[in-house]
């Protein structure tokens, strides 16, 4: 029992919650003075993680797991009593938490009790982006557990990482914010699911910890005028210092070079011709047969037709993959259409 005078009144009873993704010991001061001044601390759960943070502060703790009416008569002189729930990390999520509470407020809606104040104090809250936690924990335990996913490596999961951007732009273009927001999931796990894979590589091994401290790094130092002293006023100047920080990191020759040649033919044609046009080169579009590799001058010279769409759709500031995609989409329901008067 901790020492302390009762305070007048009809005393407190706290139930005092924590996060799990957060650091035990780690509590708000309002939650360390509470447990400083409080007339007892109790707490059934013998594992509690934030017990052994509790005694090195002298703060002492009985394993005792108390009923409604026992809580109420500890305070009748007064006390404060706090009341540790006995869920994972202290969240209040077990039977035994549910039951307390409801007692609490059975016995005070009843009017037959005079009751102690009633208090849920949050001693540690979650930070923005916690959940990522237990989804890096979730991943952890399926790599482990499940004869699927223990097995699966970067080259076999590539095709499924193609798949969920496929779908995450298509959710994005049509608006469905439900979809969105289930794709961008998706696209999550993937990195996730990689980044866990990674881990055990015997060679080079990294963790999603090393994959998000890197596009941190990045993003810092591609945003001088947001973390440094340099000044942008405009989306161009952004675009202009972003390319820059790039071209130093990367120590690249050529506007070309870190351009992906096995992505979609109109967004790679569409991406060379906005390199180009950044580094202001005067480049004459290519005319005549397209050489195809073992069938030269294969094509008729569609290919070079189709480049010089992209790069006007491109120097309109129109991304030629989403508009091809949109013809096809208004090619499609006109296709439905079609089919639904044949009967």
């Amino acid at each position: 029992m901790n020492a302390t005078t009762p305070a007048a009144g009809p005393g407190r009873i706290v139930l005092l919650t924590t996060s799990h993704r957060v650091a035990p010991g780690l509590l708000s001061w309002p939650a360390w003075d509470t447990l400083r001044t409080a007339a007892r601390v109790l707490c059934a759960d013998p594992d509690h993680p934030q017990l052994p943070y509790l005694r090195e502060a002298g703060i002492g703790v009985e394993r005792y797991a108390p009923e409604a009416r026992e809580l109420v008569e500890f305070c009748a002189d007064g006390s404060t009593v706090v009341v540790l729930p006995g869920g994972p990390g202290g969240e209040s999520d077990t039977a035994g938490d549910r039951r307390l509470t409801d007692q609490l407020a059975a016995m005070a809606g009843s009017g037959r009790f005079a009751m102690p104040e009633l208090e849920l104090l949050p001693a540690s809250y979650d930070l923005p982006g916690a959940r990522l936690l237990d989804l890096v924990q979730v991943m952890d335990r399926i790599r482990a557990d499940c004869p699927w996913s223990s097995l699966q490596t970067h080259e076999g999961l590539a095709p499924y990482a193609l798949e969920e951007v496929f779908e995450l732009v298509e959710a994005i273009e049509t608006g469905d914010r439900a979809e969105l927001r289930e794709e961008l999931g998706d696209v999550l796990l993937q990195v996730v699911f990689h980044s866990r894979i990674a881990e055990e590589d015997a060679e080079e091994p990294f963790s999603v910890d090393d994959v998000a401290g890197a596009i941190v790094d990045k993003l810092v130092h591609r945003h001088p005028h947001v973390f440094g002293e340099e000044s942008a006023e405009t989306p161009e100047d952004v675009r202009a210092l972003w390319l820059r920080r790039k071209a130093e990191e990367k120590g690249r020759t050529s506007v070309t070079e870190g351009v992906p040649l096995g992505q979609p033919a109109l967004s790679l044609a569409a991406k060379l011709h906005a390199r180009a046009r950044t580094a202001a080169l005067d480049v004459d579009l290519p005319t005549g047969p397209v050489p195809v590799p073992g069938d030269e001058g294969a094509g008729g010279g569609i290919g070079y037709e189709l480049l010089a769409l992209a790069a006007k759709a491109q120097a309109q500031g129109v991304d030629p993959e989403t508009a091809l995609r949109g013809a096809a989409r208004a090619y499609r329901d006109a296709i439905l259409a079609a089919e639904s008067r044949q009967g």
